[in-house]
C-alpha cells in the first residue's frame, strides 16, 4: 500500500481503539459497580484513551512529514500526559507485586504469575517509548535515528501487548476470577485493537516520508 493508504489504515484503527478506551471504562465502572478496581481500571482506561488520542494527532503530521512545533497544544498535552499514565500503570503493577510479596494468591502457578509480573512492567515502559520517542521526533520527523527507534519500539509494543491480551482473556487460576464470557470478548477484542492499532503504526511510520508528502 501507499504511505497514505498505510496512513489512513492506522489512524482509522486508532480512532476505534481510542473509542473502545472510553467504552471499556464505561464498562468496567458497570461491571464493578463502580468498586476500587472498576475505578482503577476505568481511570487507567480514560488516560490511555486521551494520551492515545494526542499521539494518533501527533503521528498522523509525523506520517505526512510535517513538522509539529514544540509549542503545539496537542504536542504539549501529550508530553505532559503520557508520564502520568505511565506513572499511574507502575503504580498498579507494584501495588500488585506488593499483594503477591505478602501472600495473596498462594495457590497461583508460580510459573505464570512470573511471566505475568515481567509481562506487565515491559509492555507499560515500551508503551511509555513509544509516546516518548514520537513526541521528541515530531519537531524534526527527518531525524532517521529516531524513526527507526520508534519503529523497533512499535514493533516491540505490539508483541508485548499480545502477551497481555492473551493474560486478560486467560485468567491465572488462583490469582483472578474466571471471567464470563462478556468480559473476555470486551477485553479480547479491545487487546485486538491494541495489537492491530499498533501494528498498522508501526507500517505507517516505515512508510512515512522524510520531507513533507501527501
Amino acid at each position: 500500500m501507499t504511505p497514505a493508504r498505510w496512513r489512513s489504515a492506522a489512524l482509522a484503527a486508532l480512532g476505534v481503539q481510542v473509542a473502545g478506551l472510553f467504552g471499556l471504562a464505561a464498562y468496567a465502572l458497570w461491571r464493578g459497580n463502580l468498586g476500587q478496581g472498576a475505578w482503577f481500571t476505568a481511570i487507567e482506561a480514560v488516560l490511555a484513551g486521551l494520551v492515545l488520542a494526542w499521539w494518533a494527532v501527533v503521528l498522523r503530521r509525523f506520517t505526512r512529514g510535517q513538522e509539529t512545533p514544540t509549542e503545539n497544544g496537542t504536542l504539549r498535552a501529550l508530553r505532559f500526559t503520557f508520564p502520568w499514565l505511565t506513572s499511574f500503570r507502575l503504580v498498579l503493577w507494584f501495588l500488585t507485586l506488593l499483594s503477591l510479596m505478602t501472600g495473596a494468591a498462594p495457590e497461583a502457578n508460580t510459573v505464570a504469575l512470573t511471566a505475568l509480573m515481567t509481562v506487565w512492567p515491559a509492555s507499560i515502559l515500551a508503551g511509555n517509548a513509544v509516546y516518548g520517542t514520537l513526541a521528541r521526533l515530531a519537531p524534526n520527523p527527518a531525524d532517521l535515528v529516531r524513526r527507526r527507534r520508534l519503529s523497533e519500539w512499535l514493533n516491540v509494543a505490539a508483541a508485548l501487548s499480545l502477551a497481555m491480551a492473551v493474560f486478560n482473556v486467560v485468567p491465572i487460576a488462583g490469582f483472578s476470577s474466571s471471567p464470563t464470557l462478556r468480559d473476555q470478548l470486551v477485553y479480547g477484542l479491545s487487546g485486538a485493537l491494541d495489537v492491530l492499532a499498533t501494528l498498522l503504526a508501526l507500517r505507517a511510520v516505515r512508510a512515512a516520508p522524510v520531507g513533507e508528502g501527501d
